[in-house]
């Protein structure tokens, strides 16, 4: 299979996941409010992990000590994210909830390829890129409006 294609498929399938996730951690909000879904969400998320460390083996988790403490945050983010969808969807849907965290997403994405921040490769911000960003905003205040 061509990489890019690979590339295309793993990024689908997170979009999915998200897609999925965010009115099922919304749902979840409803009932038990934000905290106890983000509490849920992550003690799934947590379930699932360990089973695939237990199925596929532990790998390079001994050596969680050797990265910087900032990287260990990571974590905190996906609470924000889960909390984010929770509190948005049921005010103005999952369309709309999902195109403006992605939007968010987008903005710092950029930000962080522009300068290489965090480990990644830089890639200058470029004219098409700059175009693909004004359309994705305009999705969102049309989405969002």
């Amino acid at each position: 299979m061509n990489a890019i294609v690979l590339v295309i498929l793993v990024a689908l399938a997170g979009g999915v996941a998200v897609a999925l996730q965010s009115p099922l951690a919304s749902l979840l909000s409803q009932r038990l409010g934000i905290l106890g879904s983000i509490f849920i969400v992550h003690i799934g998320g947590a379930l699932l992990s360990l089973l695939l460390l237990l199925l596929f083996g532990w790998g390079k988790l001994g050596e969680w000590r050797s990265v910087p403490w900032y990287v260990l945050c990571a974590g905190f983010f996906g609470v924000v994210v889960i909390a984010a969808v929770s509190y948005t969807i049921p005010r103005v849907g999952v369309a709309a909830s999902v195109i403006t965290i992605v939007a968010g997403q987008l903005a710092v994405s950029t930000f962080l390829d522009q300068y290489g921040l965090l480990g990644t490769e830089v890639r200058p911000l470029e004219p098409s890129r700059i175009v693909g960003l004004v359309v994705v905003m305009l999705g969102v205040w049309l989405t969002v409006r």
